[in-house]
């Protein structure tokens, strides 16, 4: 476990890198260890790498406090997700800035079919725990995994519920794996962990400062599928979550309310701004998002069309054996580049060989 491991978190912690950099330098230098044996020289030529950054990295003794965090997870039963294992949410990987590792503890597969993240203030009110609770167990008979970041208000309302119902949950947090913040959801978190986990992409010692939660939010939205905000004011972390969920091409969702009530403008200004489409209950979700499984494949259609290109060939392939998937998975699986699938399921969607759905997912017809 020590081996490439070892390097792949040291790169993660050189100050002052970054999770786009590193990644470049890895991609780069072929390996997160290879980036730690590359001379000052090469570094220098790669794009973006200053003098002062290629410094850092040949300084760094970032590779002593890795060996204490694996010997951490180790100790901990935690599994480590370098962002090139299988294991790592796929639907990241269609992020920018998707971390470099993550840390899970949990049984839980984090590239569920269906992910939803649910997200709003910490300060729900009783018209919002009521809808909240009703949604997460309308979406049960879907098979979808709740996705939160475990704070109070809203995200221990979707965790909580989601357990009550045997749903799968994970609780991404801001913190390492060595606390849990706020405690008063330890037992929740515990609960969790039978039916779902807690992902992270801090190491542990690392404290739940206040600029860790906007950077945790990037992963909450980007694992998912769709976002749903349950409650929030017009500024805060919900916000900011449904923002990168646009940013990052995905549906997002708000539950309206009382005009006069400050933790429904948030949900209110998004709806009117079309940055989220109204949310009344768990089948609006299902129905905008292709989950109602009510479509039927036709593959005997598939026979009359024999001029396929070979980039058309790979994307019926993915469908057929994958089922209903969205185009950052078809990009990673197939080995394309992202303007390559588009263009070959444009081409497969005028020819009536597919069904395009909210998302960005696709099914074959």
């Amino acid at each position: 476990m020590t081996g490439e491991l070892l390097y792949q978190i040291g790169i993660s912690l050189i100050y002052g890198i970054g999770v786009v950099n590193a990644k470049k330098l890895i991609n780069h230098c072929g390996s997160a260890e290879a980036v730690f044996k590359e001379s000052k020289k090469n570094l220098l030529k790669i794009p973006g790498m200053g003098e002062k950054l290629v410094n850092n990295i040949l300084s760094s003794n970032t590779l002593h406090r890795a060996e204490e965090e694996i010997n951490f997870i180790i100790k901990n039963e935690i599994t480590p997700l370098y962002f090139k294992d299988p294991e790592f949410p796929q639907r990241l990987l269609n992020c920018y800035d998707h971390p470099v590792m993550l840390y899970y503890k949990g049984n839980a597969d984090l590239n569920r079919k269906r992910i939803i993240s649910i997200v709003g203030t910490r300060r729900i009110t009783p018209y919002g725990r009521n809808n909240c609770e009703a949604i997460v167990e309308g979406l049960k008979e879907k098979d979808v995994l709740v996705v939160s970041g475990l704070a109070y208000g809203v995200d221990s309302c979707a965790h909580r519920k989601a357990v009550d119902f045997d749903l799968t949950t994970v609780g991404v947090l801001g913190h390492g794996l060595d606390r849990l913040y706020p405690a008063q959801n330890r037992k929740l978190a515990e609960r969790m962990l039978n039916n779902g986990g807690l992902l992270t992409e801090y190491i542990s010692k690392t404290t739940p400062d206040r600029e860790n939660f906007p950077k945790r939010n990037r992963i909450v939205a980007g694992m998912s599928d769709a976002t749903l905000v349950i409650e929030s004011g017009r500024k805060g972390g919900a916000m900011i979550t449904a923002e990168i969920a646009n940013g990052y091409n995905r549906d997002v969702f708000a539950l309206p309310g009382n005009v006069e009530n400050n933790f429904s403008r948030g949900c209110n200004f998004l709806i009117k701004v079309n940055k989220a489409f109204l949310c009344e209950d768990a089948q609006d979700i299902a129905y905008l998002m292709g989950w109602d499984d009510k479509r039927i494949k036709k593959k005997e259609q598939l026979e009359l069309f024999v001029n396929l290109s070979e980039e058309e060939q790979k994307i019926i392939e993915l469908l057929e054996k994958n089922g209903e998937t969205g185009i950052d998975i078809l990009v990673i699986k197939s080995g394309l580049s992202t303007s390559k699938v588009a263009a070959a399921l444009l081409n497969l969607e005028f020819n009536g060989m597919i069904n395009s759905l909210p998302g960005k997912r696709y099914k074959l017809i």
